[in-house]
């Protein structure tokens, strides 16, 4: 959050500041000329330039989630290039005019003075009305490039009541600040955030379809750069670099760099002062209510900003309509075309629901939504073919409520997923629990017979007992989040750890890999083995106790090998024994061993996936056995670019192909 805050504080400081020295100026000017009478005036513009500028924050806020999601791409990437315009103009002209501000305001309230009231409103409102308008749009730019508006808010937030507080310290002389210098600085540090607001722009245009070469990169670093990790957050948040840029993105980020900061800093010199003295203008008098002002600049441009969104808003979706609730599933359901079709679910009901399109025969599975709130209408797309139809509404705290059947005439029947619940899944967790059961009895005996091996100083026999160990805890890998805290403390790695490897929180498998790789004395190395032997013994002893939720079981069928070629097929987790790859055979073998307790329930719904996964398995197997010889397994690091290449596809094919089996073994409460 805080990570996407920083460009919306900064541009909140620096917009923000400039209207309120505008402000600040305006006021103070009609104190001394004594006119505050005029104040209302004043503060009459501001109140609507902010109502415009909160306006036209909604219209694009409210107008583009009405949008598809392509347009939204498409909108999105033209207000960021916009924005980016706005930005860049704006750091151009605060160089040149920081130093002359308050004597070009001072001209211009002068002559305002002299004039009527709509004058004064006029002036303030203009002076910060573009300074909104200018947030409005460069804050709903970052909030969408953040894909989130809590972090961006905050930031501009903040940036904003600190612009605030130094007006008023300029206003009371209490304050005094070098406005050439910081606007100097902040201007730099803006023309870097654009730069990044405009590559994300650009990429936003590519996947609108706008711009070609969508899939042309030209820096891909997904592979080996963690997206979730502090420091990738931080960059992308800051200065929306990410792992993955394309040709376009790359182009535009360094050639707005490499043309603009140069004219930028090129640019900064002095601008000699100027002032002109306040006028002492007496203050008009209107017969208008005093309230009638206000309420129209803030009516106004509200009023507009909500026939625009409603307007911008489209028709709804010409698919048939039907009324879901608790007790009356299906409401105005009649048999569909066949085809790809788009139901309109509402539920005017009081519970959220789940809603499914069945066979009411079978109970098959054509097309769902999960947590359907009440009052709330959302589009169910399927694809209807010849057969039997109903729908089925489960709400949250009540029983399954069952639509009338209808008939669809025409050819073969639209793919289905049959139902699972966790009557179907609980032989296959037991049987996966048996296994567990089974590998935790051999790694106590496998971790004891470690310890041993260091505590009589036999280091070389160490090394290997502790890869066969190791192997057989990687082959568990479906039952780690039941594991809880032993999990961490038995193959826990340094990451993020104070002192790193030498950190007391350091234990485990990978502890004492690194000082067995690293030559360490078996003294140093005998209180990890002994704890992680007392660890694993631990674990053996309260894993039948522990909860494992029937539902991880599929969704661990792809995460065990996700984090395979994340982790060990990079090298990331390898503490000096080169073991990557056969850690990686075991997490394949542990995954042979989920597939295979899953195995019924996949040749009923999916028998063509099995036999695809199948072949994937034996390819990945045979290039990780070719890299195992007696002298022992190949580091990821010494593999032949092209054997890296063949065991890093193969592992994503097969990632690829075990994809459907969370949705397909999906626990639904229709069944």
């Amino acid at each position: 959050m805080w990570d996407d805050a920083f460009p919306s504080f900064l541009i909140g400081l620096r917009e923000g500041l400039e209207a309120g020295l505008i402000v600040s100026v305006l006021v103070a000017t009609l104190v001394r000329a004594g006119a505050r009478s005029r104040l209302p005036q004043v503060w009459t513009g501001v109140l609507a330039a902010t109502a415009l500028s909160m306006s036209f924050g909604a219209v694009l806020t409210f107008t583009a989630a009405s949008l598809s999601t392509t347009a939204q791409e498409a909108f999105g990437g033209a207000l960021s290039i916009v924005a980016v315009a706005f930005v860049t103009a704006m750091v151009f002209w605060m160089r040149r005019s920081a130093r002359s501000l308050a004597g070009e305001i001072k001209e211009k309230v002068t002559g305002a003075l002299t004039m009527g009231a709509g004058v004064l409103v006029l002036t303030s409102f203009l002076a910060v009305g573009r300074e909104g308008l200018e947030t409005a749009l460069f804050l709903w730019t970052t909030a969408r490039a953040a894909d989130e508006s809590a972090g961006p808010l905050a930031g501009a937030g903040i940036g904003l009541v600190l612009a605030a507080m130094v007006c008023w310290g300029l206003y009371r002389r209490v304050l005094s600040i070098n406005l050439t210098r910081f606007f100097t600085v902040t201007g730099a540090v803006l023309v870097v955030i654009a730069a990044g607001v405009l590559g994300y722009g650009l990429r936003d245009l590519q996947e609108g379809g706008v711009l070609p070469g969508g899939t042309a990169y030209a820096v891909d670093l997904s592979g080996s750069v963690d997206a979730g990790a502090w420091y990738s957050t931080l960059l992308q948040g800051v200065l929306n670099l990410t792992p993955t840029m394309t040709w376009l993105q790359a182009v535009g980020y360094v050639g707005y760099l490499g043309v603009v900061m140069p004219l930028f800093v090129r640019g900064v010199r002095a601008v000699a002062p100027s002032a002109s003295p306040a006028s002492d203008a007496p203050a008009r008098t209107s017969t208008r209510p005093v309230w009638l002002l206000p309420v129209a600049v803030v009516a106004v441009p509200a009023l507009l900003a909500g026939l625009v969104v409603a307007v911008a808003r489209p028709k709804p979706s010409s698919g048939e309509s039907v009324a879901v609730s608790e007790a009356d599933c299906g409401q105005g359901f009649t048999a569909p075309r066949p085809g790809r079709q788009t139901f309109l679910m509402r539920n005017t009901g009081k519970q959220t629901s789940e809603v499914y399109l069945i066979n009411p025969a079978t109970g098959a599975v054509y097309g769902e939504i999960e947590g359907l709130a009440p009052g709330t209408t959302r589009d169910l797309v399927a694809t209807v073919a010849g057969g039997t139809y109903a729908w089925r509404c489960v709400p949250t705290d009540g029983k399954a409520v069952t639509s009338r059947a209808v008939r669809v005439g025409g050819g073969s029947a639209a793919t289905a997923v049959v139902p699972v619940s966790e009557r179907d899944l609980a032989a296959p967790l037991r049987a996966y629990k048996e296994y567990v059961n089974r590998g935790l009895a051999t790694l106590v005996t496998q971790t004891r017979k470690l310890s041993d091996d260091i505590r009589s100083g036999r280091l070389d026999t160490a090394r290997t007992d502790w890869l066969t160990a190791h192997r057989t805890y990687a082959s568990l890998g479906a039952a780690y989040g039941t594991f809880e805290d032993f999990d961490q403390k038995i193959n826990g790695r340094p990451d993020g750890l104070p002192d790193g490897v030498h950190d007391k929180g350091f234990t485990g498998f990978h502890r004492i890999e690194y000082g067995l790789w690293h030559d360490r004395p078996a003294g140093e190395l005998k209180g990890p083995a002994r704890q992680l032997a007392d660890d694993a013994a631990g674990l053996r002893t309260a894993f039948p106790h522990e909860d494992f939720d029937p539902s991880d079981l599929p969704l661990r069928a792809h995460e065990i090998l996700e984090n395979t070629l994340q982790f060990e097929l990079t090298g990331d987790t390898d503490q000096g024994s080169g073991s990557g790859l056969a850690t990686a055979d075991a997490d394949l073998a542990g995954t042979r061993e989920l597939l295979a307790v899953l195995r019924p329930l996949l040749t009923t719904r999916a028998p063509h996936l099995l036999s695809t996964v199948d072949a994937d398995i034996a390819r990945l197997r045979e290039l990780l056995d070719s890299e195992h010889q007696e002298a022992g397994w190949t580091p990821v690091e010494r593999l032949t670019p092209a054997a890296e290449a063949r065991i890093d596809g193969a592992t994503g094919q097969l990632l690829e192909d075990l994809s459907p089996v969370p949705d397909l073994l999906e626990i639904r409460k229709s069944a």
